[in-house]
């Protein structure tokens, strides 16, 4: 929006300048309050928690691999339960048998059970009201050591509770949950919700957990009716999240131990640091490559929230339902309020663009015909821009194709983010400079003001956690607008600077969140975010905008080429980043490029196949699979029907898995059989399906019952015990009944025809690679 003293050629320039420097303090305090704190030595009082007491911890915890019912898993649990003595405390091991439907065969329709051994502690409250449950997992995946997932939650319950016990006990009893075989199927909190007296009663729960190496602590989920919740989350040392971030994990199919206590009734916070993803689940999650910081946020802000909690009436805040919060960080503060305001504060900011669209035409700023056709227009950038960064993300896959293999995002890929926005920036720049002239600056800015409020109609109505993304920014652009009009002199330089602060605010830290949240595959979210932001600051855009005036000397370049120099700026930065994208983030040693590879026999033909999951086959991997796709659930119904790479291999010398009838009883058309499903090889997982023609009537596993689906019937036993599997069918058929079983471990060095990876690649994080599998068919 335009006033007359911002036209004025002589304040126009300091009007830019004060606009500018506004908005960058504004952007440098978004940034900071999503920045954790620094790593605290162990010098510090016993009270306060210490990343450096906690990483000494991670060191012993993250040595090598320890999947559930792993050897090197009894050494971390040892560890575990000789620490929590040396508190004091008097630690329990659950030991038990747990099924959930999550994991391998889940993923073909199946079940997933597991052996699980979780670690339970109690620090008694003085006057307890309910149970705090604090809860991390301590196994790994099988191809890394979890240095930060989930060694850093494990460490931060770890000293939370040593700083607890240091100062003055809460009034709550607080549960110290250390749960076992989350990587494989979430079984252990399963089994804690289910099985463990101390859950009967529910309670409030804390769960940590960690997606990557760095960045900070998000409180990313909670239960539903959060209201009360999000106010104790405030009180943490430098509380971070987003209702908006909340509403998308509801919609994802993502699930963490904090599912099964959500599930089973229980209120809570879900938070882990997710950036530095590159590393998740592989073997480079190595205590090395944490950032301290990220330990430190997490652990701040646990124990600070544990003790308000600990010192809160229990009964109102564990009830889950009603109404939740709107929340997102600001310096210092979690900004929050009720949701119930989302569609007034929506609906207000609609009004006060409408009042700043009838202000501007009365001051003949704007005309209808104008804004319309602007407001039809600001589709292109809200659209171009996303389009061309996934466009930019294909080049740089085109560029470097082991990018396409990595998890979430490349190792370094602070240049490439910064380029997705300078990106989008450039399409704000571009389309502003064609349409400046032709359209007006105020009618520009009524329009991107409309968006932005319609938008926030829109989330309220289906994503309301994330309608303040759009809605505060376009209130704050409209008032920010009418002072404007309505004022002369300085004060409209000051409106929309401060204007654009409240949008730079609340949308820089959140674009700072999504990347990732969500990986540069996914940088369209990031680049439509920065797109809003852009069209929020259009009344400041319009104040760096070059302008052709009175002082044009001969030669120099006509108005249109000087509104051109923005967008060519940004166009340059963003090939400048990308380049220098390019040349920092390098595969090395340390920094691999990542491949998967599985193996699998058929015990019944004698023939084995190397199997990939990498959506294409890259330079090494190639030596083992074609690029064709196959569907592998023929012979490994555990794998479901994705199709995947594959390729000859030679048979190894490895035993079947081994299915024997103990008992087998008939009643009419049903058929009763005992059976036990034993490993002959140490393994780390068994399953067992049956085809779709055979109607499964009912089945148990160890002893508990299994849902049956249809039409295929299956499960997957993690950890399965050294004696075998017992399980009990009743089918009804009147034929013979086909059996597939499959066992598997992990590595594939000692494997005929496998040649060691070079240095410079590595292995993904994925459940799955280096498995070794071993298929057999029986018929009874």
């Amino acid at each position: 929006m335009r006033a007359p003293a911002i036209t004025d050629p002589a304040r126009r320039a300091p009007a830019a300048v004060l606009a500018v420097v506004v908005l960058a303090l504004a952007g440098l305090a978004g940034l900071w309050s999503v920045r954790p704190p620094a790593a605290r030595p162990a010098s510090i009082p016993a009270s306060q928690f210490s990343a450096e007491r906690a990483f000494q911890q991670v060191e012993a915890i993250a040595t090598r691999p320890h999947p559930v019912g792993s050897p090197a898993q009894d050494q971390v649990r040892e560890q575990l339960l000789t620490t929590l003595r040396g508190l004091g405390l008097t630690p329990e091991v659950q030991d038990t048998v747990s099924i959930e439907g999550a994991g391998l065969s889940a993923s073909a329709g199946g079940t997933s059970l597991a052996r699980v051994r979780n670690v339970v502690a109690t620090i008694p409250g003085t006057s307890s009201t309910g149970r705090l449950f604090l809860v991390a997992h301590y196994d790994s995946v099988q191809v890394g050591p979890g240095g930060n997932d989930d060694a850093a939650g494990t460490s931060a319950v770890l000293e939370t509770a040593r700083a607890l016990l240091a100062g003055p006990r809460p009034r709550n009893d607080v549960v110290l949950v250390l749960t076992d075989g989350e990587e494989a199927c979430l079984c252990g909190a399963k089994a804690f919700v289910d099985q463990h007296p101390l859950a009967r009663d529910g309670g409030v729960v804390l769960n940590l957990e960690a997606r990557g190496s760095s960045g900070p602590a998000i409180m990313f989920e909670t239960s539903e009716g959060n209201g009360r919740l999000v106010e104790a989350y405030s009180h943490a040392v430098k509380p971070v999240g987003t209702s908006f971030a909340v509403e998308i994990y509801r919609i994802l199919s993502n699930d963490t131990d904090f599912t099964a206590f959500r599930k089973a009734g229980f209120a809570g916070l879900n938070a882990a640091y997710i950036d530095g993803a590159a590393v998740y689940h592989g073997p480079t999650d190595v205590p090395a490559a944490m950032d301290r910081d990220s330990l430190q946020h997490h652990g701040d802000n646990t124990l600070a929230v544990v003790r308000e909690l600990g010192g809160r009436d229990l009964a109102a805040l564990r009830v889950t339902g009603g109404q939740d919060a709107t929340y997102f960080p600001a310096p210092g503060l979690l900004v929050r309020y009720p949701g119930s305001l989302n569609w007034p504060i929506a609906v207000l900011a609609v009004i006060a663009v409408g009042a700043l669209a009838w202000l501007a035409r009365r001051r003949g700023l704007i005309t209808v015909r104008r804004t319309l056709v602007a407001g039809a227009l600001a589709v292109v950038p809200i659209v171009l821009a996303p389009v061309l960064a996934q466009a930019l993300w294909f080049l740089l896959t085109m560029m470097r194709p082991e990018y396409a293999a990595m998890p979430i995002d490349p190792y370094r890929p602070g240049l490439y983010r910064l380029a997705v926005v300078l990106l989008a920036l450039a399409v704000v720049f571009g389309w502003f400079a064609l349409l400046r002239r032709r359209l007006g600056p105020a009618a520009l800015t009524v329009a991107g003001l409309g968006w932005l409020a319609v938008l926030g109609v829109v989330l309220a109505a289906f994503v309301p956690g994330g309608s303040y993304l759009t809605a505060l920014p376009a209130l704050a652009g409209a008032l920010a607008g009418l002072v404007a009009v309505a004022t002369r002199g300085w004060v409209p330089v000051l409106a929309v600077a401060l204007g654009g602060a409240v949008a730079t605010l609340v949308l820089a830290p959140t674009i700072v969140m999504l990347f990732p949240a969500l990986g540069l595959g996914l940088g369209a979210a990031g680049a439509f975010l920065a797109v809003l932001l852009g069209l929020a600051l259009l009344p400041v855009i319009d104040l760096i905008h070059p302008v052709a005036g009175g002082h044009r000397g001969a030669g120099a370049p006509p108005g249109r080429r000087l509104g051109a120099l923005p967008t060519l700026a940004a166009v340059l930065a963003v090939l400048v980043c990308a380049g220098a994208g390019l040349m920092t983030d390098r595969f090395d040693a340390g920094r691999p490029a990542l491949t998967q590879l599985m193996y699998a026999m058929d015990a019944d033909t004698g023939t084995a196949r190397w199997i990939s999951e990498e959506p294409e086959a890259q330079q090494w991997t190639s030596r083992y699979v074609s690029g064709d796709l196959h569907r592998v659930d023929d012979t490994l119904p555990a794998f479901g029907p994705e199709p995947v790479l594959t390729g000859p291999a030679q048979a190894a010398d490895l035993p079947a898995p081994q299915l024997t009838v103990e008992s087998d009883t008939r009643s009419g058309d049903l058929r009763t059989l005992e059976l036990r499903l034993r490993p002959q090889r140490p393994v780390r997982l068994a399953t067992l399906h049956l085809p779709g023609d055979t109607a499964v009537v009912s089945a148990t596993v160890e002893g508990r019952p299994v849902p049956v689906h249809t039409p295929d019937f299956g499960f997957a036993f993690h950890a399965p015990p050294a004696d075998g599997i017992e399980v009990t069918l009743t089918v009804r058929t009147a034929g013979p009944i086909r059996f597939r079983a499959m066992d598997a471990s992990d590595g594939l060095g000692d494997l005929p025809g496998f040649q060691p990876r070079p240095t410079g690649v590595g292995i993904v994080g994925s459940h799955t690679s280096e498995m070794l599998a071993v298929a057999k068919t029986y018929t009874y």
